[in-house]
């Protein structure tokens, strides 16, 4: 055990995580040849594309250091904000963080609150100061930066390269010499904690844990702690860059399991693993459930499809722990699932993998957080969607959810930044420099207003120097009113949003307008109408596609003409009453992007 290291790697996106860590495989000789390709560890094609790490990854590392060797386990973990909580899971599994720092960019508010978590959990924290190759980079004025974060001395400052592989050296020195050997008792009852599963077609579920007491044999009876299931471990071992198979996993080392699970609740993220005969008396505290931030319907565009996206969705949930579902139907796109997710990019990418990974079309609804709703009598109830809100006249008032969110930027943006802020109704709680000239703004504000482009929107007035990172505050007392969608007075519930009344006059009109452009014509007019309750505060009208009937009649009286007119007129009348509006997918997604 004294010669094992369990290490992540936490920083802000884009920072070079996942290019240290090609150095790191690479140095270490754990990937050679044909397999050594750039971001190695980034295993996801929509991951190549976007340039962004969305999973963890775990992978094991022998280095000889002083004529001894070492196992290293390490973890590569996201960057973005809408991934904390696989950064949290890693940060669990871990004994030291290497907290890597732009040397161009400095410290960015994902950064900070990394810090701030490996900090909770007594992770031995080693920084780095990356890309000092850059002709733009500042390592004296960004060390004194991570100085004033952490109050360390500036020898303990790593400086690196990812891309040259200046500092490598240095860096597997450090993680040998501070982070600490792994605490935990080989003699003890077995504990194991899950920290990430995925799904494989031919072999089940595979279970990756991190052994805190005892060890683990091939061909043991083990139990999960928390679904208390009983299993055989067909097959135990160690994450090379492929699965390594070994007879014996050790206290401290990091490993899989297959036990040829084959449904997805039977295992947790989260839960621990001990022996049949010789259990622990608890399972391993620590693991706080995920909380999701937005919620939004997914729906198969074939109502046949449903069994099947229920499969895609719990296979896909193996894979993303932080992904929440619940079966829920709707007027007008049939049965779907309601899911919970972290954040705007979380959804898009879970959408994303849906097609690509399970073959599986869906629509997805408007995005929209968790209200509390209470009633005269004063009960309260959740509400995820707002066809789930009772009658306007039983409601007391509703609460709507509030973040904490901290921006770093320079100087130069405070203006666009706070006016931006305040238009969404936020109140600034402080503003503080934190070196020349980066300032902190932190801002109160309500979720429901950053849920949509709030991200985008800060990017592009602050030329993406600006960083955001947010965390659930508390509940607030708003005035919210629903606003629905009408087409032809039937209401369409998947477009129907809560609101703020002061912008509910407004989202309406924008909403009838963008419709107007998308709803194809039909032999009927369609009237597109927004309302709050029975008022109607916004209409536009699609205008029928019109046959010229009277184009056969030359000359003669006006009544021959008026008689086909009169006669089409009822025709479409007719047609009117029995005509259904056919709302297309573009529609759906439009009024997402909404500016």
């Amino acid at each position: 055990m004294k010669k094992i290291r369990n290490f992540c790697i936490i920083a802000h996106i884009d920072h070079g995580k996942s290019t240290l860590a090609d150095r790191l495989l690479e140095f270490t000789k754990t990937v050679e040849g044909k397999e050594l390709q750039s971001q190695v560890l980034d295993s996801m094609d929509l991951e190549r594309e976007r340039g962004i790490t969305i999973k963890s990854h775990a992978v094991q590392m022998d280095y000889e250091f002083e004529g001894e060797k070492y196992t290293l386990n390490l973890i590569d973990t996201p960057g973005h904000v809408d991934f904390s909580y696989e950064v949290s899971r890693s940060i669990a599994a871990c004994e030291g963080a290497l907290l890597v720092v732009d040397a161009a960019q400095g410290i960015q508010a994902q950064t900070i609150s990394n810090v701030y978590m490996a900090i909770e959990h007594d992770l031995e924290i080693i920084p780095v100061l990356n890309k000092i190759d850059l002709e733009s980079a500042m390592p004296e004025e960004i060390e004194d930066q991570i100085i004033d974060l952490m109050g360390i001395p500036r020898e303990d400052i790593i400086r690196a390269s990812g891309k040259t592989g200046v500092g490598i050296e240095d860096i597997l020195k450090a993680i040998i010499e501070r982070v600490p050997a792994p605490k935990g008792d080989p003699n003890a009852p077995l504990q194991a904690l899950i920290f990430d599963s995925v799904f494989n077609p031919f072999r089940g579920i595979i279970g990756y844990f991190k052994i805190e007491n005892g060890s683990i044999r091939k061909g043991d009876h083990v139990k999960f702690i928390n679904t208390g299931k009983e299993y055989d471990a067909d097959e135990v071992g160690t994450l090379k860059l492929n699965m390594v198979p070994r007879e014996e996993v050790q206290c401290g080392d990091v490993g899989y399991i297959i036990s040829g699970v084959k449904t997805s609740k039977e295992v947790k993220v989260g839960d621990t693993i001990t022996h049949v005969k010789r259990p622990a008396e608890k399972a391993i505290s620590g693991f706080e459930e995920v909380k999701p931030m937005v919620f939004a319907g997914v729906y198969p565009i074939e109502s046949e499809d449903f069994e099947n996206l229920r499969a895609s969705l719990e296979k896909l949930q193996l894979n993303d722990a932080s992904l929440t579902f619940q079966p829920e139907s709707s007027v007008a796109l049939g049965f779907g699932f309601r899911c919970g997710f972290l954040g705007l990019l979380h959804m898009e990418i879970v959408q994303e993998r849906l097609e690509r990974e399970f073959n599986m079309d869906v629509i997805t609804t408007v995005p929209n957080v968790s209200y509390r709703v209470y009633d005269k009598r004063g009960d309260m109830k959740e509400v995820h969607n707002p066809s789930g809100l009772p009658d306007v006249a039983l409601i007391d008032h509703i609460e709507e959810p509030f973040i904490r969110a901290s921006v770093i930027t320079r100087t130069t943006y405070i203006g666009p930044i706070m006016t931006l802020c305040l238009g969404k109704r936020g109140e600034l709680i402080k503003q503080e420099y934190i070196s020349g000239d980066r300032i902190e703004i932190v801002f109160d504000l309500p979720l429901g207003e950053i849920v949509i482009d709030f991200y985008d929107k800060l990017k592009s007035i602050s030329k993406g120097y600006a960083s955001f990172d947010y965390h659930m505050h508390d509940y607030r007392s708003s005035k919210l009113v629903k606003l629905d969608i009408l087409l032809n007075g039937e209401p369409v519930d998947a477009l129907s949003t809560l609101t703020h009344i002061d912008n509910s006059q407004a989202f309406g009109r924008r909403m009838c307008e963008k419709l107007k452009e998308l709803i194809p014509r039909q032999q009927f007019d369609i009237a597109i109408q927004a309302a709050i309750g029975a008022k109607i505060i916004a209409r536009e009208t699609v205008k029928a596609v019109r046959k010229d009937v009277t184009a056969k009649c030359y000359g003669g009286d006006i009544s021959r003409k008026r008689k086909l007119l009169e006669k089409q007129k009822e025709g479409k009348k007719r047609m009117k009453q029995v005509g259904n509006v056919e709302v297309p997918q573009t529609a759906f997604l439009a009024v997402l992007k909404l500016d």
